[in-house]
């Protein structure tokens, strides 16, 4: 399992990233507080707050090619 936080810049931004999530077989999940919600899902993805950083979670067979796909939105 792998974990680095993200932040969205504009909607097109999460459209893009939902629409790349699907192509992956692992496990991608969005966690935001309590909240954990399928970064497949672009409604669960747009209910989480995107004004913050995002913890992305992966897990499963692609979980660095999950990584490597979200480089450019990784934050520390």
């Amino acid at each position: 399992m792998k974990k680095v936080n993200i932040k969205f810049d504009t909607i097109v931004q999460i459209q893009n990233f939902v629409n790349n999530m699907s192509c992956y077989a692992s496990d991608v999940d969005l966690i935001s507080g309590s909240r954990t919600v399928d970064a497949k899902s672009i409604i669960g993805v747009f209910s989480l707050d995107i004004s913050n950083p995002i913890t992305l979670q992966a897990s499963g067979k692609d979980e660095d090619a999950v990584i490597e796909a979200v480089k450019d939105m990784i934050v520390e």
